[in-house]
């Protein structure tokens, strides 16, 4: 016997949420708020909103569905089904931390601050979710496979990011390693600088985006054009590499075709590579280790 589909509402706490177990009641927090200029109502009026939206999506949910609800901090212990519709009541960047964790589930985005998020990835209404969820899994309904993007180390850690994964120093200083990609004959160069990045089209809508503008845009490294979501192309840049004797500035950006890898080679006692801003998540990296970015097989698929 097949499972009923279930509902998994997928959100985070709120800035409310926040303020209120940091400083104990809302008062003291309204009181901190107010000592920094700021006023509370904004944020609580914000948390309202969310509330508002997350009854609104359970109470769409069919009745002869099964529901379940993970906060974000909870993600990388929540076990996902196939049988699951995974709805994403929140941010734009809320469907990319919970992307990694899935294996082919539907997702609907929720946007509960229209306005305020983008609406990249959350690309529905609260009062859209009554007639959209009955029909996420009929035939015919139409989602977006957005390509993603994973890092495989040579002790087979893995890690898979919908937006970019960044390989370099915890902190953000300076990474010492060997860059080299795929089909360039072997050619490998040393590097010391804060980082690389790797990122898919969903990507170009943030981090990648801001280090594309800073070198010029479409003028600048070699002309590269950002990847649109669905393209199985990546972009990959070095964030401020250093020239020296021992380190060159060669290789400081370029694109990834479906098959091509780029490959680093570690030269420090100890960097990491953590996807979509999730540093808490990040898989470790040491002396002589080697990791290779490419293209994941897996994509997210995103109702549109």
């Amino acid at each position: 016997m097949s499972l009923a589909p279930r509902a998994v509402l997928v959100h985070r706490i709120t800035e409310y949420e926040e303020l209120v177990a940091r400083h104990g009641t809302h008062g003291q927090a309204a009181f901190f708020l107010s000592s920094r200029g700021r006023d509370i109502e904004e944020i609580a009026e914000r948390h309202r909103r969310t509330r508002r939206a997350m009854a609104e999506v359970t109470a769409a949910i069919p009745l002869t569905w099964r529901q379940t609800r993970v906060e974000r901090a909870d993600l990388d212990r929540f076990l996902f089904a196939p049988e699951d519709v995974v709805v994403v009541v929140g941010q734009d960047g809320l469907v990319a931390n919970v992307a990694k964790y899935l294996a082919g589930q539907p997702v609907v985005g929720i946007d509960t601050d229209p306005g305020r998020n983008p609406g990249v990835l959350v690309r529905h209404r609260p009062a859209d979710a009554r007639l959209l969820l009955p029909s996420v899994l009929a035939a015919g309904t139409g989602t977006d496979g957005l390509t993603m993007v994973e890092a495989v180390a040579d002790d087979t850690q893995r890690l898979l990011a919908l937006n970019e994964i960044y390989l370099g120093a915890a902190g953000h200083q300076t990474a010492r390693y060997r860059l080299g990609l795929d089909d360039d004959g072997g050619a490998v160069e040393a590097q010391a600088s804060s980082g690389v990045l790797v990122g898919t089209g969903t990507g170009a809508t943030g981090w990648i985006r801001s280090v594309w503008q800073e070198r010029g845009g479409g003028g600048g490294d070699m002309g590269l054009r950002l990847p649109g979501p669905t393209e199985d192309r990546l972009v990959w840049f070095v964030r401020e590499a250093w020239p020296s004797p021992a380190t060159g500035t060669s290789l400081v950006a370029g694109e990834l075709a479906a098959g091509g890898r780029l490959t680093l080679t570690v030269e420090s006692e100890r960097l990491i590579a953590f996807g979509d801003g999730i540093e808490s998540d990040a898989v470790e990296l040491t002396w002589g280790q080697r990791v290779r970015v490419g293209r994941a097989e897996a994509a997210l698929r995103l109702v549109g």
